[in-house]
């Protein structure tokens, strides 16, 4: 009877350590609610603050790695940023924009203002001028080497 006891206990701790690494596994979608987009995600743990040479802050949360690393999305917080892009950008990026808004002058000379409410993508191969008073995007980039994620 004792074995018989043992030996049920035995299955049922290895059938809730299957139940567990099945739960452990689960992929789910990766949602941005309308608090996080209001601001409620910079408070998040595991939020990027990163302080620059200029003195500008940086907010950072990336909600979705994809297990090859090629493929992230999240949302950024960045005040006034000046800097000039004469390699490549490195990534394919789209950008929502949330708050404030971007002057981005490609090296050809044409100029384009995307504000709050419009998107941009910004391939690989660009180079220009990026120009702005602050502001917060929703993001979502592509990097076949999985650089720059």
């Amino acid at each position: 009877m004792r074995k018989i006891v043992v030996t049920l206990m035995i299955l049922a701790l290895a059938a809730v350590v299957a139940f567990a690494a099945q739960h452990e596994e689960a992929v789910v979608p990766a949602k941005i609610s309308r608090a996080d987009v209001s601001g409620g995600i910079f408070k998040r743990e595991d939020m990027l603050r990163t302080e620059h040479e200029n003195g500008n802050v940086t907010l950072d949360v990336t909600t979705l790695l994809s297990s090859d690393k090629k493929f992230a999305s999240g949302m950024y917080k960045s005040g006034k940023t000046y800097f000039e892009a004469t390699d490549p950008y490195g990534v394919d990026e789209f950008m929502y924009f949330i708050e404030g808004s971007v002057k981005l002058t490609s090296a050809d000379g044409t100029v384009q203002t995307i504000n709050a409410g419009e998107a941009v993508t910004i391939p690989k191969e660009w180079t220009g001028i990026w120009d702005t008073d602050g502001y917060t995007k929703m993001w979502v980039i592509y990097s076949e080497d999985g650089s720059g994620l």
